[in-house]
């Protein structure tokens, strides 16, 4: 009988761990990091060498083309792809910073129609800040005074998303209207200085979006398949516990 509950507890822990997360789950990485941005940056000191590295910066680019057609379309990835490939250096950078626009807002965007959700909204702005500073010493080379005033608007919207608290302490309330208000300074501002005629995300996906908060591992009871491993322990243990039963009376 002991071994048989053995087994049996061995074989839910195969089953548990052995139940892989969906596909669809998705991993934020370091909050503080937007690899888009990230891969801007070495694009950018690749571009700058002498002469231009175009072979370097667009293996660099090959490594988020995939994440921005997903997210933004496939129109932006396509444009920079031929201006690497016509060796156009200011082309390229210049449809790159576009791309980094389109990303904060896209990101901005998220955090208004999840406003609720403050540990995925915090983040997202994290990764939106996080985009913006890549761009900061173009915008701090031509206005200091406005980079200054994107940071404290980033800080303002970071405020607004208000903290819940840990069991109530520290808490402080969110202001939807605020961050409305600091979210549309931020993308004016960045629309004017890099004449962008439109902010528009392209056919980027509510569905696609980040939901790393949501249940997306094993313990999902909603997804059917997440169901086979539960019905299978309820199985074993009925037949252990049956077969118990019989030798006893036995």
């Amino acid at each position: 009988m002991k071994k048989a509950i053995f087994f049996c507890f061995s074989l839910i822990l195969i089953l548990i761990n052995g139940n892989p997360q969906p596909a669809s789950a998705y991993s934020y990485g370091d909050p503080n990091e937007e690899k888009v941005a990230e891969v801007y940056k070495e694009m950018q000191l690749k571009l700058d060498e002498n002469p231009p590295n175009f072979s370097a910066a667009k293996s660099l680019f090959e490594t988020v083309k995939e994440e921005t057609d997903m997210h933004m379309g496939p129109e932006p990835g396509e444009i920079i792809m031929k201006n690497l490939n016509d060796e156009d250096k200011e082309a390229t950078i210049d449809n790159m910073e576009k791309l980094l626009i389109l990303n904060i807002a896209r990101r901005l965007e998220s955090i208004e129609k999840n406003f609720e959700e403050y540990d995925t909204s915090k983040k997202l702005l994290a990764k939106g800040f996080a985009t913006y500073q890549a761009l900061s010493p173009k915008v701090e080379a031509n206005n200091a005074e406005l980079d200054k005033e994107m940071k404290a608007d980033f800080d303002a919207a970071l405020e607004a998303l208000g903290n819940p608290g840990l069991f109530g302490v520290g808490k402080k309330p969110s202001d939807i209207e605020a961050f409305k208000s600091n979210k549309e300074k931020i993308l004016n501002a960045l629309q004017k200085e890099f004449n962008l005629a439109s902010l528009e995300v392209g056919h980027f996906s509510e569905t696609v979006e980040e939901q790393g908060t949501g249940k997306k591992d094993w313990t999902d009871l909603s997804n059917i398949r997440n169901w086979i491993p539960l019905i299978l322990i309820v199985a074993i243990i009925a037949a252990v516990v049956f077969i118990g039963i019989r030798k006893r009376r036995a």
